[in-house]
């Protein structure tokens, strides 16, 4: 069997695709969770509440990575108690993971840290890549959402941590401040600007829009101009491995497909595949009223991400699913199997 491989925050949609994936690839996986079930011959679940040190600890003496995607969900209405938890859910699971590693007398040779493509500035214009400039937009109303991103960075790269979200907008993604310093310097650590994950299983977004086109709410959304970029779960874990086994990677990597696309084309795409022939059209204020019952935010929708993962296209990493056609047809082909 290979080494050893942790993952925090590994009960949710990602971490389960994730952990069979690397358990199938003859990793012992050790799942780091809130709410800990049975093991199996390769994967053992582990309780931690993604805030204090615990036995958890011990896990990480040894292995070969750590990969981190605790985080509370963001599809939820943005009132002062749902920031506060989405940020510290983030912030404070990576100190504590960072203290754990310092802890170690053999440390993870690589730490992969979920953040988010949410962290590029809105934009209908060239793609973003890594170098891609950072901030929110008032128009899409993600202000929020880049404070968050910009402080789950920093809790990975430096020491220093946001406590708030009125700290967190005042932090860059590289500390500038003297009397702060890289924690863990000796592990390779990777920031996974994440795009949204198309896959079958609960969780993702896809089984949700599937939902809408065969009731028929399937046309575009707003204006239906805004990218949408999107990656493959299958894609997703086959990232995670490279990342693992290339050793000349750090800092932060867009994990996100070559194309993205407009959601009025993703609609139009998505109808062909669930083969509805109508799809009625949301309009802006439509979709205001809708997240408000459906206690969510309209920036998960309206916002233009458009990100391409321009370091793993230059390191070689090749795309099973580059279109999103293929990769829906996929999914749906196994949720008829």
């Amino acid at each position: 069997m290979k080494q050893r491989i942790v993952i925090a925050g590994g009960s949710g949609f990602l971490g389960r695709v994730l952990a069979k994936k690397l358990a199938a690839c003859n990793y012992h996986v050790v799942v780091l969770t809130r709410s800990p079930r049975n093991d199996t011959k390769r994967i053992r679940q582990l309780h931690w509440d993604g805030r204090l040190m615990g036995d958890w600890a011990a896990a990480l003496d040894g292995a070969l990575a750590v990969v981190n995607l605790a985080g509370r969900s963001v599809n939820c209405r943005y009132h002062a108690r749902n920031r506060r938890e989405i940020l510290e859910s983030r912030v404070n699971s990576t100190r504590v993971l960072g203290e754990a590693i310092e802890r170690c007398s053999k440390p993870p040779r690589v730490w992969l840290n979920a953040s988010t493509a949410t962290i590029y500035k809105h934009t209908f214009g060239p793609a973003w890549d890594e170098s891609g400039e950072i901030g929110g937009t008032p128009e899409a109303k993600d202000e929020f959402s880049v404070e968050v991103a910009r402080a789950w960075e920093r809790a990975f790269f430096s020491e220093g941590t946001a406590a708030t979200v009125g700290e967190a907008s005042r932090l860059s993604l590289t500390s500038k401040d003297g009397d702060r310093r890289d924690a863990c310097p000796t592990v390779r650590k990777v920031a996974l600007r994440m795009a949204m994950v198309l896959g079958a299983e609960k969780g993702s977004v896809f089984p949700v829009l599937r939902r809408l086109v065969r009731f028929g709410l399937g046309g575009k959304m707003g204006s239906g101009e805004q990218y949408v970029s999107w990656i493959h779960e299958e894609d997703f874990c086959r990232a995670i491995e490279w990342l693992l086994d290339h050793d000349d990677g750090s800092g932060p990597v867009n994990v996100a497909a070559p194309n993205p696309i407009p959601n009025r084309e993703m609609m139009r795409t998505l109808r062909a595949v669930c083969r509805a022939q109508f799809g009625q059209p949301a309009t802006r204020w439509m979709l205001e009223v809708g997240a408000f019952f459906l206690r969510t935010e309209t920036e998960l929708i309206i916002k233009s991400r458009r990100v391409v993962p321009e370091r793993l296209l230059n390191a070689g990493f090749e795309f099973r699913f580059s279109k999103m056609e293929d990769a829906m047809r996929e999914i749906e082909s196994r949720i008829h199997s």
